[in-house]
């Protein structure tokens, strides 16, 4: 191979490390713990609460909650350390100062959207083609993040290559 050409391996841990520094530098993989809170926030709280509040904002490490009943709005003003502290426990950190709770009707979580046939099991090529790419990426957490989505980019290609062609 010429000198002045990258094996792929070399191009992947390259890629992998750009894209790492990339993420840190905006603060996105801070910013992506923070907005983490959405998808365990009905976990943390329970049903009942999470049927009358849900999060709609964060700012500057506040969580913004957006509550159904005044009577809520107390009950969770009294809650308020505690699911501060599962939350910020779930998230791996401080990420969370304060949670402001504000009356409205909360915006339930949009339904996941449920595909209607399940996708075929990951190929080996494909799985040793993505540790491949990730090996060298230094960050656990975002690592993990990057397998599950190209993970599922594979098997999403796997199932349309499967499918005939609709018109």
């Amino acid at each position: 191979m010429s000198a002045g050409r990258r094996s792929p391996r070399g191009r992947t841990a390259a890629i992998g490390g750009v894209l790492h520094d990339l993420l840190q530098q905006r603060g996105v993989a801070e910013r992506l713990r923070e907005y983490k809170a959405w998808q365990i926030w009905n976990d943390v709280v329970g049903p009942q609460i999470a049927a009358r509040a849900q999060p709609c904002r964060i700012r500057d490490g506040v969580l913004e909650v957006r509550v159904d009943q005044a009577v809520w709005m107390q009950q969770l003003q009294l809650l308020k350390p505690k699911i501060l502290s599962r939350l910020n426990e779930r998230l791996g950190g401080p990420i969370f100062a304060d949670m402001f709770l504000r009356r409205g009707r909360p915006e339930p979580p949009p339904p996941r959207r449920e595909s209607r046939a399940p996708l075929p099991p990951l190929a080996p090529a494909d799985a040793e083609r993505i540790e491949s790419l990730l090996k060298d990426l230094a960050d656990a957490e975002l690592r993990a993040h990057l397998r599950r989505l190209l993970q599922r980019q594979a098997r999403l290609a796997s199932a349309r290559k499967a499918q005939p062609d609709s018109p």
